[in-house]
């Protein structure tokens, strides 16, 4: 399965903008600029979007594994922070707020643990990950 987006930029580095436009449509010429990307601007910006698809991946593989364990949540919410640093990406940090009717605490560990080393978008990051969950 492949996934596409793609990037258009104009202008220089600091002062140009750019659209960025995915396969599905949900992103369509969507700006992101120097402004937005280190300041506060309009618009998006990739670190923004690396930590949607985390958060989004790593709750994904949570539900999963919950009902590989015969259970269902209630709710999932995960909120991603990715931080960017002089030499890139350099952490991404999770926090996960659950609700799941019957679980013991060493299986939400278990789960938990499992799914922030094997969703894809963990795997793709070489960076520390952190995990705060309750």
């Amino acid at each position: 399965m492949d996934r596409t987006a793609t990037a258009v930029w104009q202008g220089t580095g600091k002062e140009g903008k750019g659209q960025l436009s995915t396969q599905s449509g949900t992103l369509s010429d969507t700006p992101y600029s120097f402004v937005s990307r280190f300041e506060q601007g309009d618009g998006t910006n990739p670190e923004e979007l690396i930590a949607a698809a985390h958060a989004g991946c790593f709750t994904m593989k949570l539900s999963f594994l919950i009902v590989g364990e015969g259970l269902e949540a209630d709710r999932l919410e995960t909120t991603c922070t990715v931080k960017l640093g002089d030499d890139g990406v350099t952490n991404s940090d999770l926090v996960l707020t659950a609700s799941i009717p019957g679980i013991s605490d060493d299986v939400f560990e278990k789960i938990v643990a499992e799914a922030t080393e094997t969703c894809p978008i963990s795997k793709l990051l070489d960076v520390d990950i952190s995990v705060e969950a309750e």
